[in-house]
């Protein structure tokens, strides 16, 4: 078959990359886009690294066909992170030291994005088991799933993604 070319969205900008038949969306991403937030973990579907949002619904792209993607709009990491900054979401896993080596962090901050946008008042369960399909292998969980908590008290939703914790101005204020 053919290469051919798919257009879609990435955040507010609209892309077109020529593909081989069943290209995935990660490796558009990575390697024709640039945005290598979108790890390579497993290639499998099994550790969540990959994770973006597709339409607003959470997806691992390294099972995704680019071209199912045609026409849709893609998040990721790259996508919410403000020109100075850091997105509410990536606030909240700084300030409660939701990551080690960082290489789950952009997965893990694209699954809190998609459940605090369907769910801005998740509790702990509900946390625990949007996170089941994103594995970390330093942080233990804990801190990742407080990191969540605190977006969402913070009132860090779909409506509100500017919101933040008084912690988090305190901190950068500090850094200063």
């Amino acid at each position: 078959m053919a290469s051919s070319i798919v257009g879609f969205r990435v955040g507010a900008r609209d892309v077109e990359v020529m593909v081989s038949p069943m290209t995935t969306l990660q490796s558009a991403l990575r390697n024709q886009l640039g945005l290598t937030a979108v790890k390579e973990g497993c290639r499998q579907g099994g550790c969540g690294s990959c994770t973006v949002l597709v339409d607003g619904e959470p997806m691992m792209s390294c099972l995704l066909p680019v071209e199912d993607v045609a026409g849709r709009t893609v998040t990721t990491v790259e996508a919410i992170t403000p020109a100075e900054g850091l997105h509410p979401i990536q606030r909240a896993f700084l300030d409660a030291n939701g990551f080690q080596c960082g290489y789950c962090t952009p997965g893990m901050v694209m699954m809190a994005k998609a459940l605090l946008d369907h769910n801005p008042s998740p509790n702990r369960d509900e946390i625990v088991d949007a996170l089941a399909g994103n594995i970390c292998r330093c942080t233990g969980y804990l801190p990742i799933i407080e990191a969540i908590e605190h977006a969402a008290a913070a009132g860090i939703s779909a409506g509100n993604a500017t919101g933040a914790s008084s912690a988090s101005a305190t901190h950068e204020e500090a850094g200063r």
